[in-house]
């Protein structure tokens, strides 16, 4: 009877340090991969996404010079029931568990993706093994996928809901102040590779190193608020001119203060160091410990962020700048450190685990972000052209909307890190006040050269005085 409780005993602890490792293993992944959404920008709107608006950063006055309307949209998440349907496929301790699944609905959870890869039995296979003690000692058996893809990312979510109290309104001017909040969430991510590791990994499944050090490492950080904005919006009477064509002229200025209350940070930076032999094989006793996680976590944090944008309507130009996230940064104290590492490759009891909290508080500041823009507006349609620099460097884009009353036919190119992608759509107007949206877009995929075609729809509920 006692050994059968110690063979009990034995087997618990072995199915605990399994899916502590699974666990851990999952974090430093899916959050880090998932993040690439983010840098991508999440957009809800289906018209925006036609018009290039998957990347950069909007001048935050530009929303209250829409040349059409002014509206609201809400997104048919049409990618979301697949996404439901596995949703197994994001826990590591299900049978059904599958990282490089997992990674691609995590990217595009909204968004129908056509034609996407699902299964990277390389790199699928290399972390399941780390997450189940049973890596191959040829790591030839991983080859296959690209290295390259693994990068820097970095991007913010922070869509904002309130209302504006007029303090004075005229026919061509106003002044309001604004409040509102929303969710706010910040992830960045990135990696690194050796040489040596990165020949096996992107090989044809023969390259062997004998007495090679073969790292890859990444970090990853996640911080969630609540964002509590008041800013103030206003329109100035400048440029008169009397006539439909003139009647939005002026000079438009937003300035907004967002209070962040932080919920929840996460840090996580980890290491996997194998040692090849004579033979350029993996031994199972290494010299060193092969993989290591640093995790650092807080429930408690607070910060501010600053916007401020202008734009000017001149007849049918329209033209701005703006600065996104001046200060943004959030101070998180109480933090807590959880270092662990694994010592043998095949024993998946014996993960290491030590807690403590450290003095304190750590500050995370995210980078500014630039935006300009101009556009040109005829009856029938208009040309957008908008530039940004901040999150993942340099965005351009450049799109067209045509307007054929009760069908509204757009257009875009669209520059993200050296790399164009085209976008189009429809908008279908049916009704005065509402309306379905449609795009189309080009879009790369998790650790995939080729481009993959996405769709995305929204309901469009338009705010247009009657006549």
């Amino acid at each position: 009877m006692a050994e059968s409780g110690a063979r009990r005993h034995s087997r618990k602890e072995t199915e605990a340090a399994r899916r502590w490792r699974g666990g851990f293993v999952a974090i430093l992944l899916l959050t880090s991969f998932a993040s690439s959404a983010f840098a991508q920008n999440y957009s809800f709107d289906a018209r925006r996404i036609a018009l290039g608006g998957t990347g950069g950063t909007p001048n935050v006055a530009s929303h209250l010079v829409e040349e059409q309307r002014r509206y609201k949209s809400i997104v048919i998440p049409v990618g979301l029931v697949r996404v439901i349907k596995n949703i197994n496929v994001f826990y590591p301790n299900r049978k059904d568990f599958d990282f490089s699944s997992a990674v691609e609905f995590a990217t595009r959870p909204l968004h129908q993706v056509i034609g996407r890869v699902e299964d990277y039995p390389g790199f699928h296979q290399l972390f399941a093994d780390i997450r189940d003690a049973r890596l191959n000692s040829d790591l030839n058996a991983y080859s296959g996928f690209q290295t390259d893809r693994l990068d820097f990312v970095e991007g913010l979510v922070a869509p904002n809901w309130g209302y504006t109290f007029m303090l004075q309104q005229d026919e061509r001017s106003f002044q309001g102040i604004y409040v509102g909040a929303g969710p706010y969430l910040a992830v960045r991510a990135d990696y690194n590779i050796n040489s040596e590791f990165k020949k096996i990994l992107d090989g044809s499944g023969s390259t062997y190193l004998p007495f090679a050090t073969l790292d890859l490492g990444g970090s990853t950080r996640q911080q969630t608020a609540l964002d509590i904005t008041g800013a103030y919006h206003a329109r100035y009477a400048l440029f008169q001119r009397d006539g439909e064509e003139g009647r939005r002229n002026g000079m438009y200025v937003v300035a907004n203060y967002h209070y962040l209350h932080g919920f929840r940070y996460d840090e996580v930076h980890a290491d996997l160091s194998l040692q090849t032999d004579a033979a350029g094989m993996v031994p199972p006793d290494q010299p060193t410990v092969p993989f290591g996680i640093d995790w650092r976590t807080s429930k408690g944090g607070n910060g501010l962020a600053l916007d401020f944008g202008a734009a000017f309507v001149i007849n049918r130009w329209e033209f701005g700048g703006g600065v996104s996230g001046v200060a943004n940064r959030i101070k998180w104290s109480k933090i807590t450190r959880h270092d662990l590492a694994f010592v043998n490759l095949e024993d998946g009891s014996e993960w290491v685990h030590l807690k403590t909290r450290l003095p304190g508080s750590t500050t995370i500041e995210l980078p500014v972000t630039y935006t300009g823009d101009i556009a040109y507006h005829r009856e029938k349609w208009s040309l957008y052209n908008e530039y940004s620099r901040g999150f993942q460097g340099h965005n351009f884009r450049s799109a067209l909307e045509y307007r054929l009353g009760a069908v509204e036919l757009r257009g875009s190119a669209r520059m993200s890190e050296g790399d164009w992608y085209a976008a189009g759509g429809a908008g279908f107007n049916l009704g005065r006040n509402f309306g379905v949206d449609v795009a189309a877009f080009g879009t790369q995929t998790f650790l995939e050269a080729d481009r993959h075609l996405a769709l995305a729809i929204s309901f469009r509920i338009d705010k247009r005085p009657e006549p």
